[in-house]
């Protein structure tokens, strides 16, 4: 991103995060699941913040099944980039780019994880099915938008303030995708909508300004595996929020799979800066 779409990352973007993703987003969940407006789930949330938990509840299957297929996908479009050179788990991503060549490889293994689990998850099969196509297609709309913002011949400024914007959305639907469990989470430590707004704000702006600070840093460039890792934790979520439909996992467990790998990612990361130092 450019300067500008950096600070609307963390101005207009937190907007977006805390009411959209904290807020509307969930009561237009909660509506679809109970069948009312989301103007009426809005208003149950504020009168019995109680009752609008439990309905939150009983959509976590939707919440799921969105969440880990959007995920599933970035993950899988990441590892099975035939034009990756760099990678950190040689043994499995150099495998994983070469399956790469297979055309649309990561569709079809998204749609196969969801068909199944619908059949073997302990909510309807419906809902899990319409809500894991749904993130599958927001997926695909989202790496289309970027796409079309491509230039191959254009004004290099235009080109990267178009860019900036897609990658703006892009981050937001992303940022959707990682945040609605935490918001069901939320409502099991408190009930007071005031606090879990201020709560899940706090968060969303402190994840901003630390992905801006370390992309003004350039960290990505010298930590070559940070990215690697950061790819393999979100795999690891979005198998932890699939199988989540079938077994109960500890959030400690969850956790723990993004902490680990990005860590090792990042011992890794200096260990090869100190390799080529000394060569």
């Amino acid at each position: 991103m450019d300067e500008k779409w950096r600070q609307r990352f963390l101005t207009w973007g937190i907007l977006v995060a805390v009411f959209g993703t904290r807020l509307v987003l969930p009561a237009v969940i909660v509506g679809f699941a109970a069948w009312i407006s989301p103007i009426a789930a809005a208003k149950l949330a504020w009168e019995n913040p109680e009752a609008y938990g439990a309905l939150l509840a009983t959509a976590t299957p939707m919440i799921l099944s969105f969440g880990g297929a959007f995920l599933l996908m970035v993950s899988l479009k990441y590892f099975f980039d035939v034009g990756k050179s760099v990678h950190w788990l040689s043994i499995i991503e150099t495998r994983l780019a070469r399956w790469g060549r297979i055309e649309a490889i990561e569709l079809g293994i998204a749609l196969a994880a969801i068909l199944v689990l619908s059949y073997i998850a302990y909510a309807p099969q419906g809902p899990i099915l319409a809500a894991g196509c749904v993130g599958i297609l927001l997926f695909i709309l989202m790496q289309g938008i970027a796409s079309s913002f491509h230039m191959e011949h254009g004004d290099v400024a235009t080109e990267v303030a178009r860019s900036s914007a897609a990658l703006f959305v892009y981050l937001n639907i992303l940022d959707a995708a990682f945040s609605l469990d935490g918001v069901v989470g939320a409502f099991a430590l408190t009930t007071a909508i005031p606090i879990i707004f201020v709560g899940l704000g706090i968060g969303a702006y402190f994840v901003r300004s630390i992905t801006v600070y370390l992309v003004r840093r350039h960290t990505l460039d010298a930590l070559r595996y940070l990215e690697h890792g950061a790819h393999w934790a979100i795999l690891g979520l979005a198998l932890s929020m699939l199988l989540g439909l079938v077994i109960h996992i500890p959030e400690a467990v969850i956790g723990l799979i993004g902490l680990v790998f990005v860590t090792l990612a990042y011992i890794s990361s200096i260990r090869a800066r100190r390799r080529e130092a000394l060569a």
